[in-house]
């Protein structure tokens, strides 16, 4: 019986929970560990300079966190937003960022071996901010890595 419970465990240690982000109509997904919450849009107060992902600063109880367009951070073009895109409050170490999205789906559990790595044609400066693609059921679902989407706007964050 220890032995049975000993694979058990073995098997949910290399499970990882992540959840679906649909942005400009493609499939995406983050560590769950990485959402701190999802929240309505917001309408966000520009900031002079910021690159052009960034839509602009929200307050989040008391916090002066940035907003970024995930379509424009990963050059699917800008999203005009409206009642129906959500925020997916991130967090990098002490940082928070807000993700812009389309919606959010669905949350479930992946194994690790599931996980294949991103063609080499994806990487850029810095590194790819996919670092893995999870073929599921006919889908393509890119999971994107929150630090290094969140990294360059910590001075607005601050």
């Amino acid at each position: 019986m220890a032995a049975d419970l000993i694979d058990v465990l073995a098997r949910d240690d290399d499970r990882i929970e992540v959840i679906t982000l649909v942005v400009k109509d493609v499939e995406f997904c983050v560590d769950i560990k990485a959402v701190r919450e999802i929240r309505g849009w917001t309408p966000a107060t520009p900031v002079p300079h910021a690159p052009p992902y960034v839509k602009g600063v929200i307050n989040l109880r008391g916090i002066v966190m940035p907003v970024l367009d995930l379509a424009a951070q990963l050059d699917l073009g800008m999203t005009e937003p409206t009642s129906r895109h959500v925020i997916v409050v991130a967090q990098c170490g002490d940082k928070l960022a807000g993700l812009l999205v389309d919606s959010v789906q669905e949350t479930f559990h992946v194994s690790a071996a599931q996980l294949q790595a991103p063609p080499a044609v994806c990487e850029r400066d810095g590194g790819s901010v996919v670092d893995a693609i999870l073929p599921l059921e006919g889908r393509m679902i890119s999971r994107l890595v929150v630090d290094r989407l969140v990294r360059h706007e910590a001075p607005l964050a601050a």
